[in-house]
């Protein structure tokens, strides 16, 4: 069980693996009024910058599940570095349908709600692991603005324009769904930068020490479309945020 092999190339080197940066991570925590010994459940958790950070600056506790092997490894390795390995754990696992043994005051899924079928099916997976009176956190990409027509949205790595929302409305969205939204922390373009432009290096750096390996073709071959598809599209026409919501 993985994720395909190009993500684990070109993001080796992320600690967060979306358009989020160490600080604006730093800026959710604060927000969310964390307090010691908070459980937190984190699904499709990535390197572990979250749960590791927060477990070292607000003392939480708690467990993510993430596919890729990689990511995993390094988010254990991680929590050994920050002195929190004894407050959280990771699971090398499929999130999918993954529901806590008991209630946790944070449920997240960070920028991976196709493990439910989309927002509607994640918030509602992650609602099962929730205690009373907890959050849910939902990281999404939006509609900067609307793409003028489908090949731009494509440009954006959507398969439609249906596929995302503008602010609003996928803010409306989560009040059909019966949340209250009580915080948010939006990316914005240097964010993309940092996210996106980091893979550049990653991958170059790969290309020279594995000029043979099976992937090399794949990695050159993204390694040149990739800073002008993101100049031209997703820089300009996607957001992405990460969302606090309280079931009413």
């Amino acid at each position: 069980m993985d994720i395909p092999r190009i993500f684990n190339i070109a993001e080796s080197a992320h600690r967060i693996h979306n358009p989020l940066t160490p600080g604006k991570l730093a800026t959710l925590g604060v927000a969310l009024r964390l307090e010691s010994g908070a459980r937190v459940l984190d699904l499709g958790s990535g390197s572990g910058e979250m749960l590791c950070t927060w477990a070292h600056d607000h003392g939480v506790v708690g467990t993510g599940i993430d596919m890729s092997r990689l990511f995993t490894e390094q988010a254990k390795r991680r929590a050994e570095e920050l002195g929190v390995a004894d407050q959280v754990k990771f699971i090398h696992g499929d999130a999918t349908g993954y529901v806590s043994d008991e209630g946790v005051d944070v449920a997240a899924c960070v920028g991976a709600t196709w493990i439910a079928g989309g927002v509607a099916g994640t918030v509602e997976l992650l609602a099962q692991s929730l205690r009373t009176g907890g959050i849910i956190l939902i990281g999404e990409p939006y509609w900067r603005q609307l793409p003028p027509t489908k090949e731009v949205a494509k440009g954006c790595l959507a398969n439609s324009i249906s596929d995302f929302l503008l602010l609003p409305e996928l803010l409306a969205s989560f009040d059909r769904l019966g949340c209250d939204i009580v915080e948010m922390v939006l990316a914005d373009q240097d964010d993309w930068d940092r996210y996106e432009a980091a893979k550049w290096l990653t991958m170059r750096r790969w290309l020279e020490t594995n000029p043979d390996d099976e992937s090399a073709e794949e990695v050159r071959a993204k390694l040149t479309s990739e800073p002008g598809r993101y100049a031209a599209y997703t820089r300009e026409y996607l957001g992405w945020g990460v969302f606090a919501l309280m079931p009413r």
